[in-house]
């Protein structure tokens, strides 16, 4: 069976997989016969048809054919309908068994073109099913399907399927951009997609201060703490009161001067160091308290205004608009592109 992965033995020696194996032959070549007959006798049954054997010479083949055969394919059909209804029930039932879906009820919805397919109108839908038995055993190493006749077919399915997926795409997008500029509720809406990653936002700028600011102060905290010891040394040094206080004293008083602005460089490095410490201190997975509380604190700012609302606008029309841009670039066009060089 085309669909019962899950329940084939892992063995490919055993008597069972054998088993499927034939099975999945054998329904694949019945499918595909009967497709043959239902268009060969959609050709004989046609005008066309009559007018093809009439130039032929050889009416009374045809005539033959309605009288004979023709009874027996429309027979045949109504069976074959049969059995299919009868080996999907029972697939349905080995699938409830063996509990192969979380429900029940979702065989029908996974074998969605099984289901179609026994409508007479819809019996086009059968070479899915023999597509996919052929493509499973193509995977197990059978080549049915010649390779260069293979990736022909994967390819157009591919071009399809994202022929059909980017359209829909596309039409998602421009159905969001016209609700955001007709409806008057945009602005709620936009604030409800701000509100809802404010958590995500307030995590991810908590890891970008630890990841670049901690790690940058970490390395430039020397160098920091130098600076402003300068700094206040420097400081002491333009203070004039101060040192025309101390050169009152005589002898002592440069050699304390000296003392004060050494104290002074040697304070101004420590306070330094005491105020960078706690900011390079935790890690990527638990960002540093004060981090993590500035990115709450960013991430409820609250976008009642003009600009700000601005802002948020054009970064999701932005957004919108980039994506629409990457869904229409056609993927296949670039394969077939680079297929066709590579030939050259």
């Amino acid at each position: 069976m085309a669909q019962q992965k899950s329940i084939r033995p892992e063995n490919h020696n055993t008597l069972g997989w054998r088993l499927f194996l034939v099975y999945d032959i054998l329904m694949m070549a019945i499918i595909v016969f009967n497709l043959f007959c239902l268009c060969a006798n959609v050709f004989l049954m046609s005008s066309f048809g009559q007018l093809f054997f009439d130039e032929i010479h050889l009416p009374q083949v045809l005539a033959f054919y309605k009288s004979d055969l023709h009874p027996w394919v429309i027979k045949t059909e109504g069976w074959f309908i049969l059995f299919l209804v009868v080996e999907l029930a029972v697939r349905w039932l080995i699938a409830i068994i063996y509990k192969h879906h979380q429900r029940w009820f979702f065989f029908p919805f996974v074998h969605w073109y099984e289901i179609l397919a026994i409508i007479p109108y819809l019996r086009f839908l059968r070479l899915i099913r023999a597509g996919i038995i052929a493509y499973r055993l193509h995977e197990l190493g059978y080549k049915v399907i010649p390779d260069n006749i293979m990736k022909k077919v994967l390819f157009y399915y591919r071009v399809v399927m994202e022929e059909i997926s980017d359209r829909v795409v596309v039409s998602v997008i421009d159905g969001i951009k016209y609700e955001l500029d007709t409806s008057s509720s945009h602005k709620k809406i936009i604030h409800d997609l701000v509100d809802h990653h404010r958590d995500i936002f307030a995590q991810a700028l908590a890891e970008i201060l630890q990841d670049a600011l901690a790690n940058e102060l970490k390395a430039q905290q020397n160098l920091i703490a130098d600076h402003v010891g300068h700094i206040v040394k420097k400081a002491i040094e333009d203070t004039p009161q101060l040192t025309q206080l101390l050169r009152l004293i005589p002898i002592a008083g440069s050699m304390i001067e000296n003392q004060i602005q050494n104290i002074g460089q040697q304070l101004g490095e420590n306070i330094t160091h005491g105020l960078i410490d706690p900011l390079t201190e935790g890690s990527h997975t638990q960002p540093n308290q004060i981090y993590t509380l500035i990115s709450d604190k960013v991430s409820q700012l609250n976008i009642e205004n003009k600009k700000l609302e601005e802002l948020v606008e054009s970064v999701v029309y932005e957004s919108l608009e980039s994506l629409r841009k990457q869904v229409k670039i056609k993927q296949w066009q670039i394969e077939l592109e680079k297929y066709d060089q590579s030939k050259d």
